[in-house]
């Protein structure tokens, strides 16, 4: 693994890879981290005390500015992150070294079962070197781009990064992107066909960081991780803060305690904070007493002061997390400040409905998706319903891993089973009467459901979301992800080489046309080698049209959607054939269409039973099987005309899964 230490945002970095039996790099210059190979004695000898020796209430004026250091960690999915984390914990004697200490920051179920981390957490390390006591805050991030937002949260309350990059795999596409979040890196090379001096070469060409600026280390393996505590010492600068100024506060994240309240973590810039001090929200400008302040080491620890620069938790009687607005400052009563800049809020990227499987618990599932959206404040709910469904929700994510990590939270944490409709991105339409301008109170109006998106002749324009997504590949796949994008009418922005063998693409991508199955071709095409990233890139115009689909004449408002007037034949195809082997058989014929406006552009037919009404005809005259098979076709037709086709549920999850993973 190499490790990128920061020493500052935009400045000189150093570099560490975690190798196994590869010859170890030392940085040059005063800058550089110590010569490796075996870890200082000092280290051992002058630890005066870690982690594990605080018990009791710890007492944070101990540890002055000049001593802490609030970093965070982040990388692409399945990199090694969390390992090192690990390591970084166990050496600082924050938990004990054993074979059950494993991903101890991913305390989620589903962060443990998918292995990757899902909602950021934060631990206070206690390190010795050279005598001084270092107050060292790790913040661990996501690595997935649908959780970005938690990362840039995470951000703002660090003054560097360790960004690792897996020297096997080389830099991917979130690494990029997560550079450029955060102006540091980490690089890691535990695997047997690993290639530490490629991926130097590709970090010195995209990063502009010099190779010999590297330091490597075996997170898995343990290896010199302990150069990465002295590196970041050296060149992650202390928080510019000041302690004899008034509280000031930034709140970065929040959680839900049933007994307690919410317990907010807090980031402090100035002053200091402790227990019965009368803080009040600058967003809400409610006031509080504070009950309780401490660090997480990683579990909580109770402190009797918060001061300036460092990085802890506060408890204050607040009964709903939106009380805790995340970005929100903190600061003493009669004491106003000035409040920090806070966050942009999140930008849902994908909507889906959801609805219970049987309505009998709704109140139920209401009740789980009110607490789980208290500890994931980036969803959006609005309330929804359907003929067919029944009371729901229409829920907008950051992306679809995002939208399959909440449903299954929702199942392994409240028990909850739902059905999900296709996803869909939010559209807008720009409209054209000045009567329509003052119903909306909005020139440009944006449509999150489908069966609401207003017709042509209302509008002057639609516009679809656009993102700029960058895929990092070896070369020998690229004409067919080339080809693979042109299909999804991306437009290409740039290539570049960034070694011999490897290609970053980048490309401007209508987001509907990669939200559903995009990352599952792409990995098939290149055989998993593959990595992609995007990020919004705003809207542009294009003919979108709302395509219904009918049975028998009747549209299935749950079915509607949105496409582009180019690919509407195909989708409305695939729809209907996938309807069409879903759907039970009728004594009457059923007719299935995908229509635009009263255009039918694509139909299947589900055949009805049908009876041997000449059965009893044993020979004998034509005229008496004609005149029994013609009574026959005008019941069929009467059948038809009063006969209501219900979906059943189980065809409509069917059509929808398979919709939502073609």
């Amino acid at each position: 693994m190499w490790t990128l230490v920061g020493r500052g945002w935009g400045c000189a970095r150093a570099l560490a890879p975690r190798a196994t039996g590869a010859a170890l790099l030392v940085a040059p210059g005063p800058r550089s981290a110590p010569t490796l190979g075996a870890a200082p004695e000092s280290w051992a000898t002058d630890r005066l005390y870690s982690s594990a020796e605080f018990k009791e209430k710890l007492d944070m004026s101990r540890f002055p500015v000049e001593n802490i250091r609030n970093f965070s960690i982040v990388a692409h999915v399945d990199h090694g992150k969390s390992t090192l984390a690990d390591r970084l914990l166990e050496l600082t004697g924050t938990i004990d070294k054993t074979k059950n200490n494993k991903q101890v920051l991913d305390k989620l179920q589903v962060e443990r079962e998918r292995g990757i981390t899902v909602k950021a957490q934060t631990a206070s390390l206690f390190y010795n070197c050279e005598g001084k006591q270092y107050l060292l805050n790790l913040i661990d991030t996501p690595g997935h781009v649908d959780f970005s937002y938690e990362v840039s949260r995470s951000l703002s309350a660090c003054q560097g990064v360790l960004l690792v990059v897996d020297a096997n795999e080389g830099i991917q596409a979130q690494t990029v992107a997560n550079f450029f979040l955060a102006f540091e890196a980490q690089l890691s090379i535990d695997l047997k066909n690993a290639d530490p001096e490629r991926v130097e070469n590709q970090i010195e060409k995209v990063f502009d960081i010099p190779s010999d600026e590297c330091i490597k280390i075996s997170a898995k393996l343990g290896t010199n991780v302990e150069s990465v505590l002295q590196a970041i010492i050296e060149r992650i600068p202390p928080p510019k803060v000041h302690r004899k100024n008034p509280l000031r506060a930034l709140v970065f994240d929040s959680t839900f305690d049933q007994y307690r309240g919410v317990i907010a973590n807090v980031a402090l810039f100035d002053g200091v904070v402790s227990k019965g001090d009368k803080i009040v929200s600058a967003h809400t400008q409610k006031t509080y007493e504070v009950n309780e302040v401490g660090v997480l080491n990683p579990n909580e620890q109770p402190t009797h002061k918060l001061y300036a620069g460092q990085v802890g938790y506060l408890i204050a009687g607040m009964k709903d997390v939106t009380e805790a607005q995340i970005g929100d400052t903190l600061c003493l009563h009669k004491q106003p400040v000035e409040p920090l800049p806070g966050f942009k809020s999140a930008k849902p990227m994908v909507f889906a409905g959801m609805y219970p499987l049987d309505q009998s618990e709704y109140n139920n599932l209401k009740s789980a998706i009110e607490k789980l959206t208290l500890n994931d404040s980036s969803v959006t709910v609005h309330r929804d319903s359907s003929l067919a469904l029944g009371a729901g929700w229409r829920l907008g994510f950051l992306g679809l891993l995002h939208m399959e990590v909440f449903n299954q939270r929702l199942e392994q944490e409240y028990n909850a089973s739902v059905i999900l409709t296709t996803p869909t991105v939010p559209y807008k339409a720009v409209l054209s009467s000045s009567k329509l301008i003052k119903e909306h109170r909005e020139k440009e109006i944006t449509i999150i459901n489908p069966a609401q998106f207003p017709d042509k002749s209302k509008v002057t324009e639609y516009l679809e979301p656009v993102v700029l997504g960058t895929i990092i590949t070896p070369d020998e796949y690229t004409g067919k992800i080339m080809m693979l994008c042109e299909a999804r009418r991306a437009v290409q922005k740039n290539m570049i080489f960034i070694d011999q063998n490897r290609v970053m693409l980048k490309y401007l991508f209508p987001l509907n046309e990669i939200v559903v199955d995009f990352y599952d071709s792409l990995k098939s095409l290149s055989s998993g080698y593959a990595s992609f990233d995007y990020e919004d890139a705003g809207y542009q115009t294009a003919e979108l049209v709302k395509m219904d689909i009918l049975l028998n004449g009747n549209t299935v408002e749950e079915l509607v959607t949105v496409v582009h007037k180019d690919k509407a034949h195909s989708i409305g195809k695939a729809i209907c054939e996938r309807l069409k082997d879903s759907l039970p058989r009728q004594l009457f014929e059923i007719a299935i269409q995908a229509a635009i406006g009263s255009k039918i552009i694509a139909r299947e037919t589900v055949k009805a039973y049908r009876k041997n009404v000449l059965a009893k005809c044993y020979g004998g005259d034509i005229t008496r099987k004609m005149k029994l098979l013609k009574r026959q076709a005008e019941g069929k037709k009467k059948l038809r005309k009063i006969g209501n086709v219900e979906v059943p549920k189980d065809a409509f999850i069917k059509v929808l899964k398979t919709q939502s993973s073609k």
